[in-house]
C-alpha cells in the first residue's frame, strides 16, 4: 500500500472462489424465501398463509435494501470512483426495494411481488456481469446465478397464489 498525502493506491487479489462466509450469508438469506413461499402455500386461504406470505414480501424487501447498499460499499473500492452505472444500479435497486416496502405496507401484494421480481432479476444480471469488468467482487459471478432464483422462484410462487 502506497501512503501518498494525496490519496493512496490499493492491490487487492480475489479468488474466483465463493469465500466460506460469503456461502452462509449468501444462501442463508435465501431460506426464509423458500420457507415463506412453502409456508404460504402450506397454509393457504387462512390467516397463517396470508402472514407468511406478507413476511416474505418484506423479507424480500429487506434484502432487496440491502443489496442496493452492497452495490453501493462495492462502489466505494472502485479505481477512480463510483462510476455512473454502479450509482444507477444502486438507486434503482434501492427504489424497487423501497417501492415494494410502500405497496406492501398499502396491501398491495402483487405489485410489490412485481418489483421484488424486477429487482431480483436485475441482481441475477448485472452482478456477474459487474464481476466480470471488475466493478464488483469476482465471486459475485458464481455467486449470484446459483443464489439469486432461490428468490426468485420463491417469489414467483407467492405472486402465483396472490393471483
Amino acid at each position: 500500500m502506497d501512503d501518498r498525502p494525496d490519496g493512496r493506491t490499493l492491490r487487492v487479489t480475489e479468488p474466483r472462489a465463493v469465500p466460506w462466509l460469503s456461502i452462509v450469508f449468501g444462501y442463508g438469506p435465501m431460506l426464509p424465501f423458500a420457507a415463506g413461499a412453502l409456508a404460504a402455500w402450506g397454509w393457504r386461504g387462512t390467516d397463517l398463509g396470508q402472514a407468511a406470505a406478507a413476511l416474505t414480501i418484506l423479507w424480500g424487501c429487506a434484502i432487496l435494501l440491502f443489496l442496493s447498499g452492497v452495490r453501493r460499499g462495492v462502489s466505494f473500492r472502485t479505481e477512480g470512483g463510483a462510476t455512473v452505472t454502479q450509482i444507477a444500479t444502486m438507486i434503482g435497486l434501492f427504489s424497487l426495494g423501497f417501492a415494494a416496502l410502500v405497496l406492501t405496507t398499502l396491501d398491495a401484494a402483487v405489485p410489490a411481488l412485481l418489483l421484488l421480481l424486477v429487482g431480483f432479476t436485475a441482481i441475477a444480471v448485472l452482478d456477474p456481469i459487474a464481476a466480470r469488468r471488475g466493478k464488483a467482487p469476482l465471486f459475485f459471478a458464481r455467486l449470484r446465478p446459483v443464489q439469486i432464483p432461490i428468490a426468485l422462484v420463491s417469489l414467483a410462487a407467492l405472486l402465483a397464489l396472490a393471483l
